[in-house]
């Protein structure tokens, strides 16, 4: 495995570990934007809108009845090929072809010189 792979995994894997010690990360506006009826309870009677948020849940008192604490809606997300040549990371090996590249699922551009032709997808949070 290419040396740099395996340091972006491995900041990766210490972030996601700190973020577990923490508690879980807050969800976005997006992800809370649920019409009533669809809200699955996360919380218990009474919680307050700061230990909602600190367990990684939405919260909106504004309609009663339903819960106020609930889970959000999963991030959609949708991976793209970088367009910096200077931040690709390899995904191949010199002389490999655009169809083996993305048979490995990679990205492939055999331009400019100097950078990885078969790099990595980044992953990207789509608007809501």
């Amino acid at each position: 495995m290419d040396l740099k792979v395996i340091g972006v995994l491995s900041v990766i894997l210490v972030v996601a570990l700190s973020t577990l010690a923490e508690g879980k990360t807050l969800p976005s506006k997006c992800q809370c934007k649920l019409a009533p009826r669809e809200r699955r309870n996360c919380g218990f009677p009474g919680i307050s809108a700061a230990e909602c948020r600190k367990a990684g849940c939405c919260f909106n008192a504004s309609v009663p009845g339903v819960p106020w604490c609930f889970a959000p809606k999963a991030k959609k997300v949708r991976k793209v090929c970088p367009n910096d040549p200077h931040g690709r990371i390899n995904c191949g090996y010199p002389g490999i072809t655009a169809k083996e590249c993305e048979r490995k699922g990679c990205c492939f551009r055999a331009h400019p010189a100097g950078v990885p032709w078969c790099f990595y997808h980044r992953v990207v949070e789509e608007a809501c």
